[in-house]
């Protein structure tokens, strides 16, 4: 493996713990977890390109569990390893549409697919160049949206059908916190099978030239602010699951902004009929990188025994929002409705019109178990507060709970009382985010990696 004035060593771009597990081809399934920064998605796109040039008749297929997360991730890498092979681009036909590259010496070709449905990994079947290699990325996803252990034997089975000898499946995965979850009880009965082997790194088997110092600081931080969720995102390591959701909130978290006046201020709104209807309103404060809690509106039909309507609940907002437009001189609210409330969204639109402020409403995301891990995030660095004055948030903090069977079976289900202004917050935090992430000292997992920074 050459490029035009050196010669690229593979023991000098794979860390040592990957050495075996690169030269193994006794195991059908090679299983790679680690924490952040563990460099498993390099060595398997360097193995991937590795392969296919070296084989005279075995082509490869990486998949995902969405087509949308292809592009950006394990394409991105694949490209990124042929380069660091020193191979030229020019040896190889790259496409997009369809996600292809083709080594063109031998006809080898590294195929790209989601795995929506059963009918998405067929149609790649290869008749000339038999599949020797399926990569699959983020092998979680296949347990939290999809089939399971079911769908990968279904993959598996696709693609072995022919392939008497040189058939893998390699698999890389983050494990998540808790014990429990499907993908992790799935590991366990893997690693009892003969044919697979099962490696877990982590960013200290990394020589710290690769990684750089800003991230090895990063870790450094979140190890000292909170080693237990160090353990999990860094290390790798399926810490468990508290019960209580926000166990990272405490009297810290509550405190008067000192600012008076915001440029923005978000509102997140959670809206029940017969529950608590909540507007819980936070300033973005871009010079101290923090999101403060300033006030919150809450009333429930349920213990006032009075009902009010979509219109009552808009005009409530309007004036909720004068009198933060007028305590804080802020031109601009964006504002984040729980996407069930279709009508109340247009009862506030209607209400808005014509105030003297800008007002940015739009459907809340409602994606919970993301939502709650960033504003786990942001309390955990002291980017998130709440005011006194948002009692019944405060109040919520400390009762938000996990169902406790749930995280026994591996999933985490919120229980469905006392959420109504984590709700609220959830979806402001997760409105602003794309504004937030960028003042976090440890950079968001979910993200895509910066060029040249190797999972």
């Amino acid at each position: 493996m050459t490029q035009s004035d050196s010669q690229i060593r593979i023991s000098d771009l794979i860390i040592e713990k990957f050495w075996d597990v690169f030269n193994d081809d006794e195991h059908t399934h090679k299983i790679l977890t680690s924490g952040r920064a563990g460099t498993k998605s390099s060595e398997a796109a360097i193995e991937t390109v590795f392969k296919i040039v070296q084989d005279i008749d075995g082509s490869a297929v990486v998949i995902r569990k969405r087509h949308n997360k292809l592009r950006k991730t394990v394409y991105k890498e694949i490209k990124r390893a042929i380069k660091r092979l020193g191979l030229d681009e020019r040896l190889f036909k790259i496409t997009v549409s369809p996600m292809e590259i083709t080594f063109l010496e031998n006809g080898n070709t590294i195929y790209f697919t989601g795995s929506d449905n059963i009918d998405d990994t067929k149609g790649i079947i290869d008749e000339s160049k038999p599949i020797k290699l399926v990569l699959i990325d983020e092998v979680n996803e296949f347990f939290e949206q999809g089939e399971g252990e079911d769908e990968l034997q279904n993959i598996e089975a696709t693609f072995i059908r022919g392939n008497d000898e040189g058939f893998q499946m390699l698999y890389l995965y983050n494990p998540p916190k808790n014990p429990n979850a499907p993908v992790v009880v799935w590991t366990r009965k893997m690693e009892q099978r003969p044919d697979c082997v099962h490696v877990h790194v982590d960013y200290r088997d990394v020589p710290p030239e690769w990684i750089g110092r800003k991230l090895l600081e990063s870790a450094e931080i979140l190890r000292q602010v909170d080693e237990r969720q160090w353990r999990w995102l860094w290390l790798g390591q399926s810490i468990g699951v508290d019960e209580l959701i926000y166990y990272m909130f405490s009297d810290r978290h509550v405190g008067r902004t000192k600012e008076d006046a915001f440029q923005i201020i978000g509102v997140g709104v959670d809206y029940g009929q017969q529950n608590a209807t909540t507007y819980q309103a936070a300033g973005l404060n871009v010079a101290k990188h923090k999101l403060e809690g300033l006030a919150e509106y809450y009333y429930s039909g349920r213990e006032t025994g009075a009902q009010k309507s979509p219109s009552d609940y808009a005009g409530d907002f309007v004036g909720f929002l004068d009198d933060l437009h007028e305590r804080y001189s802020c031109g601009l609210f964006y504002v984040y409705i729980d996407p069930s409330a279709g009508g109340l969204m247009e009862e506030i639109k209607r209400a808005a019109r014509g105030t003297s402020y800008t007002v940015l409403i739009r459907d809340a995301e409602n994606d919970v178990a993301l939502g709650i891990s960033r504003v786990q995030k942001l309390l955990t660095f002291d980017m998130l507060s709440i005011d006194p004055g948002q009692k019944h948030a405060r109040e919520e903090f400390g009762l938000y709970e996990y169902d406790k069977k749930s995280i026994e079976r591996g999933l985490e289900k919120p229980v469905k009382l006392s959420d109504h202004c984590m709700d609220a917050i959830r979806y402001l935090v997760m409105g602003l985010w794309s504004k937030l992430k960028h003042f976090l000292p440890v950079q968001d997992k979910e993200d895509e990696e910066p060029e040249g920074v190797i999972k």
